[in-house]
């Protein structure tokens, strides 16, 4: 994954977490609706930074002909 998303998909994911949530947000005015957007989009990407970090340490055991050996892999 990259490190960030690039200025226009993020302002895509903006635009759309505001047509999602925008009738939430309606009693905020539109400064601050676009400081929680654009802190959603900012906890969205170091969400998925830090999952797909984990994702690729996943340790695997695997059997292999006698019961008792097993051999780790590591994704």
């Amino acid at each position: 994954m990259k490190e960030c998303l690039d200025s226009k998909n993020r302002k895509e994911l903006k635009d759309k977490m505001l047509a999602l949530f925008g009738e939430m947000m309606q009693p905020l005015s539109k400064e601050f609706q676009m400081l929680l957007v654009d802190d959603l989009v900012t906890a969205f990407e170091s969400r998925l930074k830090v999952l797909n970090r984990a994702q690729t340490r996943v340790n695997y055991i695997v059997e292999t002909a006698s019961e008792t050996e097993h051999q780790l892999i590591q994704a």
